[in-house]
């Protein structure tokens, strides 16, 4: 089990990239969370089986088609299991 941490920048508050990041986690059995962050950008903290991380991320680099992802900044690490679900915040 691994955790990715991404931020998301380009257009992506305002355009559904919450709730999509949500329930593209739920649909790969992902716990975590998403938020808005004061800059525009969305963060992404997700736990979960690593190929299933990376269909994340692969996703988190198109968001859905109203959001225009410019760049995604990654870090990997273990997973703690510390989340149950996964949801958004702010």
């Amino acid at each position: 089990m691994r955790q990715l941490t991404a931020t998301v920048h380009g257009y992506v508050q305002g355009v559904g990239f919450r709730a999509s990041a949500q329930r593209r986690a739920a649909q790969l059995s992902l716990s975590g969370w998403v938020a808005n962050q004061w800059d525009g950008s969305v963060k992404v903290v997700a736990e979960g089986p690593e190929r299933a991380l990376r269909q994340f991320l692969d996703w988190l680099r198109r968001g859905p088609s109203a959001a225009d992802v410019e760049r995604v900044d990654v870090t990997w690490a273990e997973a703690t299991g510390q989340f149950h679900g996964f949801h958004i915040r702010g």
